[in-house]
């Protein structure tokens, strides 16, 4: 890259959580600058993150709207050349479509809009502008989940045959929604959240994680929604059969009311010759189960190239040993947007590591993730087939 790329934020100001997780993800690599935003609907909020950020007066923004026709307005070289949108789900399609239309390239947080149509029109959309669209799916940017991909792509594994997710977290066990939490405020309002809740929030992550390692698409489910936490007025838990287009079985598993439980999510792939198991707890391992072998232990770092594929290596920062996690995994994505955002605007062409980052196909069918599973939840059929 001959300059680094100038990024303009929607959402994400001094009152928002994933907001400064994706600042620090895209100035890990110093390939990105942050030069503008409208980081709040409120305007205080959004001036007075604007300022803690160091940002000019000129380019700290009320609104996206005013923040995209003036960005749009400067010259080639001082305008943005793309925009984050980190503000909840029902805020994701106007901004993003906005941006798209000013010719500025997107990256959005999962789910990529508050519905399967809205995702539609966004793909549409980006088909005519021949713009980029990085979805924020932090889990396979971790160096040991592109190994397992790998890994079943080469055919290490063989055909195959079983898939178990599941992504348990307890900080929904109350109903912290009326206790003033302003994060399970929105996620468990259907206004703003969208069908689902618990599959919207982290079912998504689950379902993506299992078709980006397997490499197969799901085609039918059979899931069941629930609601434990007396008063909630969406669901917190829920589990789903998966079949696949490969022939492969699978189990998903989301829930929020697991009291005690963190962001532990995990996943087990099975093969003809053997299976994979990765925990997001210790992201650094992946272990591989051989059908006539010891159990062996994978693990990430930048020094271990002839035990790893490109792809693992191309996203591991450090030597072995040294912890590498949540922000660097989340980085890894930037990375390779901007690599690939790079290259386009170089007039080079990508290699496929840097291409390796969620886009508008992995939104759709999050989206129809979504719909599947609360058609299928509602219906008194065992399976409902996937619908795109």
């Amino acid at each position: 890259m001959i300059r680094k790329l100038k990024m303009g934020m929607i959402g994400g100001g001094q009152d928002a959580f994933i907001g400064a997780i994706h600042r620090l993800a895209a100035n890990m690599d110093g390939l990105i600058e942050l030069s503008c935003g409208a980081l709040s609907i409120k305007p205080e909020t959004a001036i007075a993150s604007g300022k803690a950020l160091f940002l000019p007066e000129s380019r700290t923004y009320l609104t996206y709207e005013e923040m995209i026709k003036a960005e749009a307005a400067l010259p080639a070289g001082e305008r943005i050349d793309f925009v984050t949108i980190v503000t909840p789900n029902f805020a994701h399609f106007a901004p993003a479509m906005m941006a798209l239309d000013y010719g500025f390239n997107v990256v959005i947080e999962k789910p990529i809009t508050f519905s399967l149509e809205e995702a539609k029109l966004l793909k549409e959309k980006l088909d005519e502008t021949g713009l980029i669209l990085c979805l924020t799916h932090t889990y396979s940017g971790y160096p040991m989940v592109k190994q397992a991909k790998a890994m079943v792509r080469e055919g290490k594994l063989g055909k195959i045959r079983k898939v178990w997710v599941e992504y348990p977290q307890g900080w929904l066990s109350k109903l912290s929604e009326r206790e003033g939490n302003a994060q399970a405020a929105w996620r468990t309002d259907p206004t703003k959240a969208g069908k689902s809740s618990v599959m919207g929030d982290i079912g998504t992550h689950a379902a993506h994680l299992a078709e980006y390692i397997t490499g197969a698409n799901i085609t039918d489910v059979c899931a069941e929604l629930n609601t434990l936490v007396e008063g909630r007025v969406m669901d917190d838990d829920g589990a789903v059969m998966l079949k696949f287009d490969n022939g492969a079985k699978g189990v998903l598993m989301a829930s929020q009311v697991a009291a005690g439980e963190e962001n532990a999510l995990k996943i087990r792939v099975y093969g003809e010759k053997g299976g994979v198991e990765w925990l997001q707890h210790d992201p650094n391992t992946l272990l591989v189960r051989w059908l006539d072998e010891p159990t062996q232990i994978l693990r990430a770092g930048s020094n271990y190239g002839g035990h790893l594929s490109s792809f693992a290596t191309h996203n591991c920062r450090t030597p072995g040993g040294h912890p590498e996690g949540y922000l660097e995994a989340f980085a890894n994505i930037y990375r390779n947007f901007a690599l690939t955002l790079g290259c386009k605007l170089e007039g080079k062409e990508p290699t496929p590591e840097m291409l390796d980052f969620p886009s508008i196909e992995d939104g759709l069918r999050g989206m129809a993730f979504i719909d599947n599973v609360v058609t299928s939840a509602h219906s008194d059929k065992k399976w409902t087939p996937y619908v795109l």
